[in-house]
């Protein structure tokens, strides 16, 4: 059966969720989920949380689903600690840092791996089966082909997103907000900017990043023929009333497995942007996902109703059988739940009925009567003597009593024995002044002044190189050649990349640069040494120490760090920075280039869009395919204060060229040695001195 995982913002989100036929609730607690802007809840309301929960058979799923600074680390370990022993029944987790945490502080507790970690491949899952997680939540970019390869070879879970919010852009690889405003989505605090008006090279009224709220209430049947373990719920943002809503309707349509025109309106009025989308659950991407939230007065009569279903009400979710035994002398009421637990009762003695004896019939209407409590009857087992007589006062009390010491072992939690974080290794800081690297998109910006610079490793993409082997295997003799991966690699093209991997190495290309964790198994199948992009997500130092378990030759670290951070990074692994270029900003499955002419043509036209302050954000490919990468319209450069960058312990300072012709790259690598002065219309600093909010 298809778990229903439900949003709990709130305390009173959690009632809607749990009342309306969840089977387990997802929160966050503090300030380490990717929901800042929820209520959230206190260490304190966490504990009651999870209490209410477990008394009605629902489990608790905690997010910690962003990264995690040096400096937070002990915050971190403290809620894991708390949320242990409150018996929380899984961690959601984005940063590998926090993975290790929860397994060395509460190893008995599951880790999922949240949409944040951009798993959308088999090869994946299985690095994450290999790292102790025992679920992954997949990209919501899938299709159901996708969802249903990876599931029938998935040695973990599968949790997929059935409704909800879609960013444009792959969850963990958006960092819009962050450079416009400095809220991290990573972080948990996204403005939402994608939500905006732009247009494509001048503004427009248009909503080119905004897509529909994600729909496949009609297809639950075939995620559970997929072996689809949980089904979740997105809204952890959204009110109490949209939760129960929701979870009404997906509890409805998993036990019944269709659904009716009342539960189709139920949704609609519940929250729609100009209605819903299974675009990628079809494989049909385009203008029809597309939509944004009309501004509408509240129903209030229909807001009251869905109150009305956890405010006023408690549904009996739990089975239970009773077993009663009324003899002479002897008023005896036990009762047993699913999980095993039996609690038993002893009530006043019968008397010899004088008029009307009592009899089972009796007996099983009264105990049947638990109205009021999370509990229904399924069964009463009646062992009776003839001639006796009870009230219907002694055995209503009873029943009520029995209850309540069942709620009361419910609601205990035995905590095992919990750990204590392992301590890092020091290793000490790089003491040379950082090397040049360099990354370009097109071949064309290979110039003859870049290899003559001979930067410590030259990043070009994987197609070029396999497209034009001659060209190949010249530069692989006069430089250090990494091939770039796409960051976004989908089952169906890893045979493709893997021949074209093949291929290079053939060429004497030995290196390949991934953005992505699933690229990692087949890369190193194909023989190649591996060096981690910013895609990753590496903020902190146990961060980095996956990463040296994961045998990385290199990492760039995350460009949401400030120098600091960076600077007391223990660098398991050689660590790279950006220090110039337009920063990629999001990497979409919708080809935004479609969206402005109708069809893809996006290895022809370059594109950009503006926003309402006239800022430009240029588009490009990724790799060779038609994904979008949205890029800052203002490039990083840092280039005039190499020395800042020197002192912060790196291996290497990296060029990145995307939308530069063939002079304006020479121009930039002469500026190397002779930096031209800071342009502030043109360039930024991005985060590494103002950090994030």
């Amino acid at each position: 059966m298809l778990e229903l995982l439900s949003p709990a913002g709130s305390m009173d989100a959690l009632r809607a969720a749990v009342q309306n036929g969840a089977n387990a609730v997802y929160l966050g607690c503090g300030s380490f989920n990717a929901r800042q802007g929820a209520k959230n809840f206190t260490i304190q309301a966490l504990a009651e949380a999870v209490k209410y929960c477990h008394i009605r058979g629902v489990a608790v799923h905690l997010t910690l689903n962003t990264l995690v600074s040096d400096k937070e680390t002990d915050g971190v370990c403290e809620l894991i600690r708390n949320a242990a022993s409150y018996g929380v029944d899984a961690f959601i987790v984005q940063d590998l840092g926090v993975v290790q945490l929860c397994q060395q502080i509460a190893p008995h507790i599951p880790v999922h791996g949240s949409t944040q970690m951009t798993i959308h491949s088999l090869p994946g899952v299985q690095l994450c089966a290999a790292w102790g997680l025992s679920r992954v939540v997949l990209s919501r970019e899938l299709s159901k082909e996708e969802i249903a390869y990876i599931t029938a070879n998935s040695p973990i879970e599968i949790e997929v997103f059935a409704h909800g919010a879609l960013c444009m852009g792959y969850s963990g690889q958006c960092y819009l907000s962050a450079a416009i405003g400095g809220r991290s989505g990573n972080r948990g605090r996204c403005a939402q900017p994608c939500r905006q008006c732009y247009g494509y090279g001048r503004f427009q009224n248009q909503y080119p990043l905004s897509l529909k709220d994600n729909c496949l209430v009609t297809h639950l049947k075939e995620l559970s023929e997929m072996g689809v373990a949980s089904l979740k719920l997105e809204g952890r943002m959204k009110r109490a009333e949209y939760v129960a809503a929701v979870t009404e309707v997906y509890r409805r349509a998993i036990d019944q497995g269709h659904v009716t025109q009342d539960m189709a309106e139920k949704l609609y009025t519940a929250f729609n942007r100009q209605g819903f989308t299974d675009g990628y659950y079809k494989g049909q991407t385009g203008p029809n996902m597309f939509g944004y939230r009309d501004e509408r007065s509240e129903n209030a009569t229909w807001l009251k109703q869905m109150r009305q279903t956890y405010e006023t009400v408690e549904n009996p979710l739990v089975p239970v059988q009773f077993t009663v035994t009324v003899r002479k002398n002897e008023f005896t009421l036990s009762v047993v739940d699913p999980e095993g637990h039996v609690c038993t009762l002893h009530g006043p003695a019968p008397e010899t009925a004088r008029t009307t004896p009592i009899i089972e019939e009796d007996l099983q209407n009264r105990l049947s009567k638990t109205g009021g409590t999370p509990y229904r009857c399924v069964g009463v087992q009646v062992n009776l003597d003839p001639g006796l007589s009870l009230s219907a006062s002694a055995i209503n009390t009873l029943r009520r009593d029995v209850l309540n010491q069942l709620t009361a072992q419910r609601a205990r939690h035995n905590t095992p024995s919990l750990g204590r974080p392992e301590k890092l290794v020091k290793y000490p800081d790089t003491r040379s002044a950082p090397v040049l690297t360099v990354q370009v998109t097109n071949r064309e910006q290979i110039t003859a002044k870049m290899l003559k610079m001979n930067p410590a490793v030259l990043y070009v993409p994987l197609h070029i190189l396999a497209e034009i082997p001659n060209f190949t295997a010249q530069l692989a003799q006069h430089v250090n050649v990494c091939a770039v991966l796409p960051r976004i690699v989908h089952d169906g093209e890893i045979s493709q990349m893997t021949t074209h991997l093949r291929t290079i190495r053939a060429l004497g290309v030995r290196e390949v640069l991934v953005g992505n964790l699933g690229l990692m198994i087949p890369a190193r199948e194909c023989g190649m040494r591996v060096r981690g992009d910013f895609g990753l997500n590496l903020y902190n130092s146990r961060a980095m120490a996956a990463a040296r378990e994961l045998e990385l030759r290199s990492a760039c670290l995350s460009f949401e760090m400030t120098l600091p951070q960076i600077r007391d990074l223990n660098k398991a692994v050689p660590c790279e920075i950006l220090c110039y270029g337009r920063l990629p900003l999001m990497v979409t499955e919708n080809c935004l280039i479609r969206g402005k002419t109708g069809q893809c043509s996006c290895h022809l036209a370059p594109a950009k869009l503006t926003d309402k302050t006239g800022a430009d954000f240029p588009i490009i490919r990724d790799g060779n395919n038609c994904r979008s990468v949205l890029l800052n319209g203002k490039k990083l450069y840092w280039l005039d204060r190499r020395e800042d960058l020197s002192h912060v312990g790196v291996w290497a300072n990296r060029m990145y060229f995307t939308t530069e012709n063939p002079r304006e790259v020479d121009q930039i690598l002469a500026a190397w040695e002779n930096p031209m002065p800071f342009d502030p219309g043109a360039c930024t600093r991005g985060l590494y001195l103002r950090g994030l909010d």
